[in-house]
């Protein structure tokens, strides 16, 4: 019987690829067979993830992106399409945060800045939707492909202090689900759409609000950890089998859902 989970020779594009849970699921895929690009901002570290992962003897390049340029990011895809002929899964891992988008513990609503809002909301949303309609027209062609969204714990719960991150990820996780249920009806079963919500990991972008520089939890970083209960942050491999399986032929027929990854923070009630 055929192995359901084999992804040997998919041609997976992860964009935001050069942060530290991009660069996780990249080195897995890789050594598990994909032949994996990376699409990204910062040319060295994606660079340095490259000579890693193939050090290692996974298949992987980086390309330089911007997710809120149409023309860069499908020029990007009519070069991988020159190279491989063919694109089977999309991982849209760009997006961040800004200070302006967040109401810190000393502020109120009238402190958040409309203009990095807007930008958060952007980077996070329209950077899912742009790679989105780029990368799914050759699936289209091609009869099958998988998309894989990132979601968060925010957009299941309105958390403080995250005011916009919070509201592109509720976005996207309703995108998911639009995308799902657009492409099914409209391009056939072989094309998929889902998300994945990963819990608490420390990233670059969390780690000076959930740590302390000693390596000690903030409060913020205590709160996480007692809504947790697993009692732990999460380490970024944990999130590499959810997405083999959502990505290979054994979520085959699993489309349009969010996949929690949180070590049981959403299922914490008290």
């Amino acid at each position: 019987m055929k192995n359901l989970f084999d992804i040997k020779d998919y041609v997976v594009v992860i964009t935001g690829g050069t942060g530290v849970l991009g660069r996780a699921i990249a080195k897995y895929l890789a050594l598990n067979g994909a032949k994996v690009v990376i699409l990204g901002r910062k040319e060295e570290v994606g660079r340095e993830i490259v000579a890693d992962i193939e050090k290692e003897g996974g298949c992987c390049e980086f390309m330089k992106t911007d997710v809120m340029s149409l023309p860069t990011v499908q020029g990007n895809c009519d070069e991988i399409m020159a190279k491989y002929g063919r694109i089977d899964t999309l991982l849209n891992a760009a997006g961040g945060n800004m200070k302006g988008a967040t109401i810190g513990p000393d502020q109120n609503f009238f402190d958040l800045e409309p203009t990095q809002f807007q930008t958060v909301l952007e980077l996070n949303l329209t950077g899912t939707v742009i790679p989105t309609q780029v990368f799914l027209k050759p699936m289209v062609a091609q009869g099958k492909g998988s998309i894989i969204n990132f979601s968060s714990m925010a957009a299941f719960r309105p958390m403080t202090r995250v005011c916009g991150y919070a509201a592109a990820k509720a976005g996207i996780s309703n995108f998911t689900a639009f995308m799902a249920t657009e492409c099914a009806k409209k391009f056939g079963e072989g094309i998929r759409v889902n998300a994945i919500a990963p819990g608490f990991f420390i990233t670059e972008q969390n780690r000076s609000l959930l740590t302390n520089p000693d390596g000690s939890y903030t409060q913020r970083g205590q709160d996480v950890i007692r809504q947790t209960p697993f009692g732990r942050m999460g380490e970024p491999e944990e999130l590499c089998g959810t997405i083999h399986y959502l990505m290979s032929d054994a979520a085959k027929f699993v489309t349009g859902t969010v996949a929690v990854v949180d070590g049981g923070f959403n299922a914490f009630a008290m």
